[in-house]
């Protein structure tokens, strides 16, 4: 494996406007990778009782005033009909009207949000063109969707040309930027972010720290996390639910369950109300040491408190259970849904179950999604998500390959978390050359891989039991400026071990492995 190892600077400048090196793709592997190009569905549903959105006046032959374009366009996107919403701009445009500043952002933000960051970019390119004047709101919606996508490169683009244009970054800009940093693993691009925002006066509150924990946390770092409790007290910051959830979750990472839970019982008596994200960090990480005993007890109190368990947090319900056999319990978990009027939320959690192999229903990713749909519910993008991860840990390649050709189907574009599960269950399934080439289509895609990227494919070649690879790959993710996690360092460690015993690194090789385990 071929892997050219390209720094890049941590922060956009005039200089260098384009930061973030690439690896180009092997032609050889590129073929591997075969994603179904399916065109997006146009799915319009006309009512007759259309009075709240105007679906039956834009269908009249009448022409429509720049008032009623502009209404139709942002009502189809916040209901996230945007192949009408695309309609409704080109017939506007052919009438020789362009929408407000307004629509063309709410379009930009709705496009970005679904992935559809081409789309968005061409939105934006003619609202800039069309003489509007742009504000840090334009910029910071197209600058979500860049980010929520993993596309840094364009990300960096984007505030190189906010800075030529002469418009200055505001806290939003920056949260944003946070929030994609420390998602990616990326510590020294959010120390520089966190810089920016104190040298500009930008106030950091509860929800700046949470994040800083959260990557404190992923580096392995709980104790200098837990430090910064101290100073938001001394700053008189009062901890927030997200807050918690990040103290919580790194307690429970670090097999501090007792501690987890003592910290749970606190945040109630304070009067702050535990959300979804709380309750998924309780029974996680119980899961994990396998305590079902109270990871099941906190299930059962999360669903009386009129929360919805999450499909993610319940695949590792679903692992335990399963190891242990105990199906029946199962069948009583839904039950007690049901009563408990979580119809959608047992349907989702039954498919599970039965990918899990149970029944064996399933085993096909198209008779899933066509099981969800005959239901009634609406598949969006994170119930995608689900079900390729169900399949993944399985190794179903194919299924899990599938679910993202489903997914693009409905006018979803896969994200770097769909490919990244591709990736692992090629992983699994010992198929490390097919590993390679989803990491290689994703950097074609432009999308910047993360540092979980980086570690299922280590983990990929490590099981391919090709472990001299392993260094190249956990060398260019430090170029990449993903900060490697405990796990990466762990498999770095191993796969150093086996090939000294195997007398397969050269003199070069062993002097980066020993800088690398310091």
């Amino acid at each position: 494996m071929e892997a050219a190892l390209i720094g890049f600077p941590l922060k956009p400048s005039l200089l260098n406007p384009f930061p973030r090196g690439f690896t180009s793709s092997a032609p050889g592997r590129r073929d591997l990778l075969k994603l179904a190009a399916v065109a997006p569905k146009n799915s319009i549903l006309v009512s007759k009782d259309h009075l709240d959105d105007g679906v039956g006046q834009e269908n009249e032959k009448e022409e429509l005033s720049r008032e009623t374009y502009n209404a139709l366009i942002q009502s189809h996107c916040a209901k996230g009909r945007l192949e009408r919403s695309l309609h409704l701009l080109s017939r506007m445009e052919a009438a020789g009207m362009h929408p407000s500043t307004a629509c063309y952002a709410r379009l930009v933000y709705a496009l970005g949000r679904t992935g559809r960051t081409l789309e968005a970019d061409a939105v934006f390119r003619e609202m800039k063109w069309s003489g509007h004047r742009l504000t840090s709101r334009e910029y910071n919606a197209l600058l979500g969707g860049f980010l929520r996508k993993g596309q840094l490169l364009m990300a960096d683009r984007l505030l190189v040309e906010m800075g030529k244009e002469g418009i200055d970054r505001n806290r939003e800009t920056y949260l944003l930027l946070l929030d994609s940093y420390v998602h990616s693993g990326r510590l020294e691009d959010t120390w520089w972010v966190l810089g920016e925002m104190k040298e500009k006066g930008f106030w950091l509150d509860s929800f700046v720290y949470s994040k800083i924990i959260r990557l404190y946390r992923d580096n392995g770092m709980w104790k200098k996390a837990m430090s910064l409790v101290v100073e938001m007290h001394e700053l008189g910051i009062e901890p927030d639910v997200r807050m918690y959830n990040g103290m919580i979750d790194t307690f429970g990472k670090y097999g501090q369950l007792d501690e987890a839970v003592k910290l749970f019982e606190k945040m109630q008596s304070t009067g702050l109300k535990p959300d979804i994200m709380t309750w998924n960090a309780l029974i996680r990480w119980h899961c994990k040491a396998g305590d079902l005993k109270h990871a099941l007890g906190f299930f059962a109190k999360m669903q009386e408190a009129g929360l919805y368990p999450d499909p993610k947090i319940f695949v590792n319900i679903i692992n335990r259970l399963g190891e242990r056999g105990r199906w029946d319990e199962m069948k009583k978990l839904f039950e007690g849904m049901k009563y408990r009027g979580l119809r959608e939320s047992g349907i989702i959690y039954s498919i599970l179950v039965d990918i899990y192999g149970q029944y064996g229903t399933f085993h096909n990713a198209e008779e899933c999604v066509a099981a969800l749909k005959a239901e009634g519910m609406q598949v969006s993008a994170s119930i995608y998500c689900v079900l390729a991860n169900a399949y993944a840990q399985q190794g179903l390649c194919e299924q899990t390959l599938r679910v993202l050709q489903l997914m693009e189907a409905d006018g979803i574009e896969p994200n770097l978390i769909m490919l990244n599960l591709l990736m692992n269950a090629f992983g699994i399934a010992g198929r490390h050359f097919e590993a390679m080439a989803v990491f290689e289509h994703i950097k074609e895609s432009g999308i910047s891989p993360d540092v979980v990227t980086y570690c299922t494919l280590m983990k990929a070649f490590m099981r391919g039991k090709k472990y001299e690879q392993v260094p190249i790959i956990y060398k260019e993710m430090e170029h990449a400026g993903c900060t490697p996690d405990r796990k990466a360092r762990e498999m770095l460690h191993n796969a150093s071990i086996i090939c000294e015993q195997r007398g397969g690194f050269s003199a070069n090789s062993k002097t980066f492995l020993r800088s690398g385990n310091q």
